[in-house]
């Protein structure tokens, strides 16, 4: 295990060796709601696009289903008549040039692995670029009259209408504590400004507010070398495997194998890692399982038999008729830059 893993791990456990970062954790919440405050009252600049903006994010480290619930919205977004774009920092990638347009095949190097996988689940125009408003303008000039912002929650510069945040229903805000003596960006509190709180999967510990029930339904398996999909059952490999997570929250996904009755060695890596030769280097030689985020690092890399997980999120129909409501209430304003 990775110290970053071990560090993750102990922050949502509450461990006892964290707390004598808890004085650094106290500053760090000060400097988040100082800053929020300065562009709350205008000290920082905001720049607001000239369509509606959701942003999807969290305020805590180490995944919670975002990307699924924006391949979620997005699609969602198309049924109702609009035409939807994701705007992304790109973590993980480096592009020689800003604004970056997002295809199937763009190389994940310059993109970052999540844009990719969006850009393949949806097919709809994904930009990376740290500089979010530039990249909004940029979905905006290709005719997206909708953009979701994936992982903007703090990113304030770049003005919103809609704020979802997910939280990870296992592990909830972990022991309640600010980077970096606990798993929080920002402070508890800000859920209660937030528009909708989204949990994925069974609430397992309190939250201080109510919110949004959301799974993930696994859908079928892809084979990595030719992009052939299967039904899960009965399944296209044989028993056990070998299964690789470079996600925030590895084991989830590994639950979700072992309850497909799935089962073998299961390797957690690093949220983001780049493959390589080593990290496909079992004891035993089987089939190899990951997730879509994975699959797009390691096209020529993956052994012949190796499969995706594909999965979508599941969201009640009350909260559909709430978004829409939200979108219809904009619309019926009237939206107009700045």
């Amino acid at each position: 295990m990775s110290l970053e893993q071990r560090w993750l791990k102990a922050a949502y456990q509450g461990s006892r060796w964290l707390t004598p970062l808890y004085p650094l954790g106290g500053l760090y919440r000060y400097l988040m709601a100082r800053r929020n405050l300065h562009y709350r009252a205008g000290k920082k600049l905001v720049v607001k696009a000239s369509v509606p903006v959701i942003v999807v994010g969290n305020i805590t480290l180490g995944g919670t289903g975002k990307s699924p619930l924006v391949a979620w919205l997005v699609n969602w977004l198309r049924k109702q008549g609009w035409s939807p774009g994701i705007i992304t920092r790109g973590y993980g990638g480096k592009a020689s040039h800003y604004p970056l347009q997002v295809t199937a095949i763009t190389d994940p190097a310059q993109s970052g692995d999540e844009p990719l996988m969006l850009a393949q689940q949806t097919g709809c125009p994904v930009v990376a670029d740290p500089r979010r408003a530039r990249g909004a303008q940029a979905l905006v000039d290709v005719g997206c009259d909708i953009i979701v912002s994936d992982d903007g929650l703090q990113h304030l510069a770049l003005g919103r209408d809609i704020e979802l945040v997910v939280v990870d229903g296992a592990r909830g805000l972990g022991n309640g504590r600010c980077l970096p003596a606990g798993p929080l960006r920002e402070s508890p509190s800000r859920l209660a400004q937030v528009d909708a709180v989204i949990i994925n999967g069974q609430q397992c510990r309190p939250l201080p507010i109510e919110g949004v029930a959301m799974q993930l339904a696994p859908l079928s398996w892809r084979r990595v070398q030719d992009g052939q999909r299967m039904p899960l059952t009965p399944l296209p490999f044989t028993l056990p495997v070998n299964a690789v997570a470079g996600i925030g929250h590895p084991e989830r996904f590994f639950n979700t194998l072992r309850s497909l009755g799935v089962d073998g060695e299961m390797r957690p890596l690093a949220d983001h890692q780049r493959f390589d030769d080593q990290t496909f280097r079992f004891s035993h030689q089987r089939p190899v399982v990951m997730t879509a985020k994975d699959a797009v690092k390691c096209q020529a890399l993956a052994p012949p038999d190796s499969w995706v997980l594909e999965v979508e999120a599941v969201l009640p129909p009350e909260f559909e008729h709430w978004l829409a409501a939200k979108l219809s209430a904009l619309s019926e304003k009237g939206y107009t830059d700045g």
